[in-house]
């Protein structure tokens, strides 16, 4: 590969590469942050930055399942503390007067584990097809990024690291053929939920124009103050010298701390009201009305999405294989969870930011490879909008489904992301619309 592309933003030169369809600039420093403090800018440099290494992850523990169910492998980037990291990708054929949309990737995975370079998220297909710039961003998880603590430790460091990573788009996109008046914000599960969080920053608007929150756990992002409280005590112990995987080992610990609080538990770490950037929980509501006029959203969930989880859980499985009643009572826990934690929160956020003077489109996506048993999970909207057939195939998400079907599915949902991200088509989604078979979509 030729290591040509030669870019010069505001930060300092940075050469890329060039990777087929795309040209890849990846593993730009953004911010830096000694452990437990909150970032600060990637300092400006003189000297080229060679951007062809992925970005590193944040040290995590491994989650067989998902590697399982996502293809993912343990240990396939490096880990780092230092991974406040992006990564840029656009399409090759990219002319230099060109200002295309920027999609700003926010990765999930309960606040814990993921990395923006992971393959299950390549973004060459959306920036190829679709001619937009994707910014996909690396930031502190789990006792790193999302937990204070009595004695002083800050919350929602992660949170911060993630608005360093929009300021710097906002810096220096445009030496990549970026439009910093047209980004937009992109997530799932976690990353989706950090999103809808970021836009009660009175910043947001300045920073993302538009904002895709996908699957977004919202249903049990209130009440968490005293399972926090409890979970701070349980991480008292790590210190700023503790080596980093005794920090995972400990954070598995403070994790069972959290299991007497209920539905909550299933994503023990998250963003904390009343710790900067975010208001008192009483005021969150006030704050997201403030910046919606500012921010177009569209936002929705899977139609199954427990379904990733039910499997695991020994009792579900048994009654599963129970005759007749037992898969109406699965499909009725299903709908119960997926409601629960999903579902009538978004329809309720999208409400109200429309009530408040923005625009919002609220969608149900419902594809699913046929017979798999997970049909349409949480998650299932990943092979969609990333990847390739190398990355998805053989994985237990979509078996039951020729790659030729799942990127059949894919082109559309990337082609209507991108439009809303203000492509050629514009932004402009109108009342109601969607994808035969794949999702449907309507204004709030």
């Amino acid at each position: 590969m030729s290591y040509e592309p030669t870019f010069t933003p505001p930060s300092g030169p940075i050469i890329g590469r060039r990777d087929g369809r795309v040209i890849r600039a990846t593993g730009i420093p953004y911010a830096t942050a000694a452990r437990f403090q909150p970032p600060s800018p990637a300092p400006d440099r003189a000297t080229p930055l060679l951007a062809t290494s992925p970005a590193p992850a944040c040290p995590q523990a491994p989650v067989p399942f998902l590697d399982e169910v996502l293809g993912t492998r343990y240990g396939e980037l490096p880990g780092s503390e230092d991974c406040q990291n992006l990564s840029i990708t656009m399409p090759a054929d990219i002319d230099p007067a060109e200002k295309l949309p920027v999609m700003v990737w926010i990765h999930g995975g309960s606040y814990t584990t993921g990395s923006g370079d992971l393959a299950i998220f390549d973004s060459a297909a959306l920036a190829a097809e679709n001619r937009v710039v994707v910014v996909s961003v690396t930031y502190r998880l789990g006792l790193f990024g999302f937990l204070s603590t009595r004695t002083g430790r800050p919350g929602n460091l992660g949170l911060l690291d993630q608005l360093e990573a929009f300021r710097w788009v906002q810096r220096n996109i445009s030496a990549f053929g970026g439009d910093p008046h047209r980004v937009t914000a992109f997530g799932q599960s976690a990353g989706g939920d950090a999103i809808a969080h970021l836009m009660a920053v009175p910043e947001a608007p300045t920073l993302f124009q538009r904002a895709i929150i996908q699957s977004a756990p919202l249903g049990i992002s209130r009440g968490r103050a005293t399972m926090n409280h409890a979970m701070g005590i349980a991480a008292e112990s790590v210190t700023e010298e503790t080596p980093a995987m005794d920090v995972v080992e400990i954070e598995e610990r403070v994790t069972q701390v959290a299991r007497k609080f209920g539905m909550r538990a299933a994503m023990p770490f998250g963003t904390q009201y009343g710790h900067h950037p975010l208001p008192a929980e009483a005021g969150i509501e006030a704050a997201w009305n403030h910046t919606a006029p500012g921010i177009q959203v569209l936002m929705g969930h899977t139609s199954q999405e427990a379904r990733l989880f039910l499997p695991r859980n020994r009792f579900l499985s048994a009654l599963e294989r129970v005759p007749v009643l037992g898969k109406t009572a699965l499909r009725a826990i299903n709908w119960v969870v997926t409601e629960t934690v999903y579902g009538r929160a978004s329809r309720k956020f999208a409400r109200r930011h429309s009530a408040a003077g923005g625009t919002a489109h609220h969608y149900v996506l419902d594809w699913h490879a046929p017979g798999n048993i997970y049909g349409s999970a949480h998650t299932i909207d990943l092979p969609l909008l990333f990847g390739t057939k190398d990355t998805w195939d053989g994985v237990g998400l979509i078996a039951g489904a020729t790659w030729d079907e799942v990127d059949a599915a894919g082109q559309q949902v990337r082609a209507l992301w991108a439009q809303f991200a203000g492509g050629a088509a514009g932004s402009d989604l109108g009342d109601s619309g969607g994808i035969p078979g794949v999702l449907k979509y309507r204004v709030a």
